[in-house]
């Protein structure tokens, strides 16, 4: 979940309702200057991974948790650009939820679901805080890591002839950095972050040039994006969020029950270029 403070309360997006932004995100990236982030063979599944890379989360979100100080435990403007606080989860819990994301999408679409794997393990280890993982909990984060990285083994050695020759370790980078970027640029508009802040990864031009890309917001909804890469001269899109007060936090029960009744609104996101 992610949490957007507000003055009487929380906007709370739900994880997969941002990772459904990111392959809007995701469906509308390319023209003269940026060209797919895939051959037309791998392309279909390097979007589908965009799309459902959070679908893990939804039963996770219907059944939100507060934090101690009595908040929507869910992911914030603070976080953006870091991992850390493993010592407020439950790792057990959060590691089985990464690892059924992958699951999710592995038996009818296993590249994507290796992109999905390569996602998980950079956020748990090129940009986690492994400092705040318990000692005793350190053993399992090694283990999951190693299966996810097996994993990915296994799902490639399963590919059809078609996406085969699309496994190379450069073709799954790039489109591991394409899902990174779309993910980033939902989380910065979606927690609404208020400072320009480089976007995940550089990414090839027609020239071949690596370009970074920069996310700077212009007003409440609205975000500069630099250069342009998408298809469109502006993008518009929305989010569902549900409205909470911070009345309605006193203790689990009553969040719960103001969540699931709180009434599904739309926040605009409109893209502009530079």
């Amino acid at each position: 979940m992610i949490r957007i403070k507000t003055p009487e309360g929380y906007l709370l997006v739900g994880h997969q309702e941002h990772a459904r932004l990111a392959g809007r995100f995701a469906a509308r990236w390319g023209n003269a200057l940026f060209p797919p982030p895939a051959p037309p063979a791998a392309l279909p599944e390097v979007l589908l991974a965009v799309f459902h890379h959070d679908d893990a989360w939804a039963n996770r979100d219907a059944t939100p948790f507060l934090t101690r100080e009595n908040r929507p435990s869910a992911f914030t403007h603070e976080l953006v650009g870091t991992y850390s606080a493993f010592e407020e989860i439950d790792l057990a819990d959060y590691l089985a939820v990464r690892g059924a994301a992958t699951e999710a999408v592995a038996t009818e679409h296993p590249y994507a679901a290796i992109i999905i794997s390569m996602h998980t393990v950079n956020l748990l280890t090129e940009q986690a805080d492994l400092s705040t993982i318990k000692a005793a909990d350190r053993p399992l984060h090694t283990a999951f890591i190693a299966g996810q990285l097996r994993r990915q083994k296994e799902l490639a050695a399963t590919l059809s002839p078609a996406l085969a020759p699309y496994s190379t370790p450069e073709h799954l980078q790039r489109a591991f950095e394409f899902l990174q970027f779309c993910d980033n640029l939902s989380l910065l508009t979606c927690v609404r972050y208020e400072h320009t802040r480089p976007l995940r990864h550089t990414h090839p031009d027609a020239s071949g040039e690596r370009r970074t890309l920069t996310c700077s917001p212009v007003d409440a909804d609205t975000y500069r994006i630099d250069p342009w890469p998408f298809d469109t001269p502006t993008a518009d899109f929305a989010v569902p969020a549900r409205r909470v007060p911070a009345a309605a936090c006193p203790d689990l029960a009553t969040f719960r029950a103001a969540y699931a009744s709180a009434p599904i609104e739309q926040l605009p996101i409109h893209l502009v270029p530079a």
